[in-house]
Order: structure tokens, then C-alpha cells, then sequence
């Protein structure tokens, strides 16, 4: 249901949209596996292997092979239905997990982690895009109606809903790995995805109507033909080498002062700074439009990453980690905002895919970067990684940032996809 311009866009107006708790609540129960996996393959390789290194690059596979596949998901989700993805994708997930948990504690070699570590990564289920998608279908623009004042409060609350399962994630992974056996975290990511994920299938009246394969006279492009998704690509990679910086980085620095237990409550309180900021960012009647946000948020996340790598004592880098959180929520948001400015609905959850895909690449490698860093160097020079990964993609999200304007009225975005309402964004 539409909202109109003179309504005050709000999380409490947003949850009374009609339909939108049938699928919230199991959204967020399928997933909640997604932030547990890399830090539980990590502590599971790194205890059968002794090496953070080894346990990165499994990890880091796991990521690549999630962002190379999740867009071809989402393609398969916007002409198909979700549903049909998630069924078997789901499956295959937790068969595959399985096999490479029974593998890491069977002393298999590197190579055959690497080898279950690529389904793993490949059948992740991209809930997260689908409920995007699922908001922007009841909240987005169509030719009948212009886009909802409610579509940022969507962004902002999923950016939220997302962190909080950043917060709960890593900390209950690594009390399970560490409290109870070094794979009962993947075990137990295993075990969520497959219920949460057939309980969101389940979930049909809310689902974005599959679009029908192209014809030869309207081809379909990929949303990656946009521009300004590519530029949107850039700006998540390096805002996934924070997030898999940071997880490595904090596991042993947590090793490296003897007190491997910190590291979960330092990761929640980074995670738990992005959660308060996106719920500042969704509960602001915002007068920027989202690029400029996008900008002025990734400035300050890079400023702030900047000094991870000197800190060397708990408050300080609980301190300075909740900062780093509070700065990358208003860039995701922004960033997600725009895709409803750039991408029709034919190709949405594709480009939310897409994006989500390039934090899962930026956060694989970061982790293999920052592993091999902590290994050789120690827990401190993981940290440049984040640094490294946000300065690289803000040089080019400001070199790049005119192609994120919408396009004009009646403009084609790019072929064989449709034509966009003027959409103001700054």
C-alpha cells in the first residue's frame, strides 16, 4: 500500500503495511545463518588446521563462490519466482555444509575444503535481496503509482534488521565453537537455513510476480548493464572488507591477548553501532538526497577505519570498532536506496544480489588478506585491511559519481530495460 508524500515516513507506518510481517518474521530467521558462517568456518578450519591463513581462504571461497553465484539467483528469482530458488537452494546448503564440516574435522587436505567450501558459498540463499525485493514491489514505483516516501524507511530497516543479525550472528557462533565443539556453529547454520529458508518459501502472497523471459524484440539486460550498479558494486566491495576484516582481525587480536571470548562481544559492538545507526538513518526525515549520503557516510567510514590498525587495548578498539559501525550503515542504506532510482523491477532483486554478492566478495578477500596479515605480522596489520578496501572504492565512488544519477524521464537506463520516473538524489 501506497503512502503519500505528506505522510511522515516512519518504522511503525512501515510495519502496518499490509502483508509485511508474513514475511519479516521468517526473513529474519532465514537469515540469520548468513553472518554465522564465515566466522564458524573460520574457527572450526583454524582449530583442526592451527593456521588463520588456511582458515581464510576456505572462508574466502566460500564468499567468492556466493558472490559470483548470488546474481544468478537473483536472475533466476525475478523470472521464476523466489520460491522456486529457495526450495532447492536451501537443500543443497545444508548438504554442503555438512560435507565440508565433516571434511575440516576429518583432517581432509586444503584442497578438499576449497572443494565443499564452493557449493557452500554457491547455495546461500539471498534472503536478504528477496525481502528488498519483496518491499520494493509494495512500496516501490510503477506505472500507476510513484515510489512510497516509505521506500528509505524500508532500506534503513532492513540495513538494521541485517546488523542485528550481525550482532547475534558472530556471538552466538563463537559460543558455540568455542563452548560446545568447533563445528556446532556450522552445524547450526546448517539447521537454521533450512527451516528458515523453507519458512520464507512458504511465504507466496508476498513474493514479487516472476517476470517472463524476454522476447527477442524487448531483451533483458542485465541490472550489471547500469552504471550506476557498477559504481554501487565498487562502494559494497569495499565496504565487505570491513566486515571480513574486521571478523578476522578481531578473532586474533581476541587470541593473540589470551581471551578468545572477547572477540564476539567486540564484533557485536561493532555490528551493534551499524544497527543504531540505521535506525537513526530510517527514523530521519532526510532532506539529502541518497548520493550525497552515500558519499558523506563512506568519508567518514574510511576516516574512521583509518585508526584500527594502532589500537591495541580492548576499550579503545570497542571504542573505535563502534564508530567504524556507525558510519557503514548510512553508506548501505544510501546505497540500497538507490537501486529503486537506478534498476526497474524487471532486474531489482538481481542488483540486490548483485550488491550483496560484492560484501560477500569484499569480505572473502578480506579475510584471506587479513588471515595471512595476522599470521605473518600479527593481529594488528589485519586491521589495514579494512582501511585499504574503503580508501581504494571511495577514490572511485567520487571519480564515479555522476553515474549515479537517475536517469531523466523516458530515458531508457539501458537496453532492455525499461523507462524510470525522474527520481531526485540530492
Amino acid at each position: 500500500m501506497a503512502t503519500t508524500v505528506s505522510d511522515r515516513p516512519g518504522y511503525g507506518q512501515l510495519l502496518r503495511t499490509p502483508g509485511a510481517w508474513t514475511f519479516l518474521l521468517p526473513g529474519f530467521a532465514a537469515r540469520q545463518p548468513f553472518a554465522m558462517l564465515t566466522i564458524s568456518i573460520v574457527l572450526l578450519v583454524q582449530h583442526t588446521t592451527g593456521s588463520y591463513g588456511s582458515a581464510g581462504a576456505v572462508a574466502a571461497v566460500s564468499g567468492v563462490s556466493m558472490a559470483l553465484f548470488a546474481p544468478q539467483s537473483g536472475k533466476l528469482a525475478d523470472r521464476f519466482g523466489q520460491r522456486a530458488v529457495l526450495l532447492p537452494g536451501v537443500l543443497l546448503h545444508a548438504v554442503s555444509v555438512s560435507a565440508l564440516t565433516v571434511l575440516a574435522l576429518a583432517d581432509a587436505p586444503l584442497w578438499a575444503l576449497f572443494a565443499a567450501a564452493v557449493p557452500t558459498g554457491a547455495s546461500i540463499p539471498q534472503v536478504g535481496p528477496m525481502v528488498r525485493a519483496r518491499w520494493a514491489a509494495m512500496l516501490g514505483a510503477t506505472p500507476d503509482r510513484p515510489a512510497s516516501p516509505l521506500m528509505s524507511t524500508a532500506a534503513a530497516f532492513e540495513s538494521v534488521t541485517d546488523e542485528f543479525t550481525f550482532v547475534l550472528g558472530p556471538v552466538i557462533a563463537t559460543a558455540l565453537c568455542t563452548g560446545v565443539h568447533p563445528a556446532a556453529g556450522l552445524v547450526t547454520e546448517a539447521a537454521l537455513t533450512l527451516v528458515g529458508g523453507l519458512l520464507f518459501a512458504a511465504q507466496r502472497a508476498t513474493q514479487p510476480a516472476p517476470r517472463p523471459a524476454a522476447t527477442a524484440a524487448e531483451p533483458h539486460a542485465s541490472a550489471l548493464s547500469v552504471p550506476g550498479v557498477r559504481v554501487l558494486i565498487v562502494a559494497f566491495l569495499g565496504i565487505g572488507a570491513v566486515f571480513g576484516g574486521m571478523q578476522v582481525s578481531l578473532t586474533a587480536f581476541s587470541e593473540e591477548i589470551g581471551h578468545p571470548g572477547v572477540n564476539g562481544v567486540l564484533y557485536g559492538i561493532f555490528a551493534a553501532g551499524n544497527m543504531l545507526a540505521g535506525i537513526a538513518c530510517g527514523a530521519i526525515a532526510w532532506k539529502s538526497g541518497p548520493r550525497r549520503r552515500l558519499i558523506v557516510g563512506y568519508v567518514a567510514l574510511t576516516l574512521t577505519a583509518s585508526g584500527l590498525w594502532a589500537v591495541h587495548s580492548v576499550p579503545l578498539l570497542a571504542g573505535l570498532g563502534l564508530l567504524v559501525g556507525l558510519c557503514i550503515a548510512p553508506a548501505l542504506i544510501s546505497g540500497y536506496t538507490l537501486v529503486d532510482s537506478l534498476v526497474p523491477a524487471t532486474a531489482r532483486t538481481e542488483a540486490f544480489t548483485w550488491l550483496t554478492g560484492a560484501v560477500a566478495l569484499g569480505q572473502a578477500a578480506a579475510v584471506t588478506a587479513a588471515g595471512q596479515l595476522a599470521d605473518a605480522h600479527g593481529a594488528s596489520t589485519g586491521f589495514l585491511v579494512p582501511l585499504a578496501g574503503t580508501a581504494l572504492a571511495l577514490v572511485t565512488l567520487l571519480a564515479l559519481r555522476s553515474r549515479l544519477a537517475p536517469p531523466s524521464a523516458g530515458r531508457t537506463v539501458a537496453r532492455g530495460i525499461g523507462h524510470r520516473e525522474p527520481v531526485t538524489v540530492d
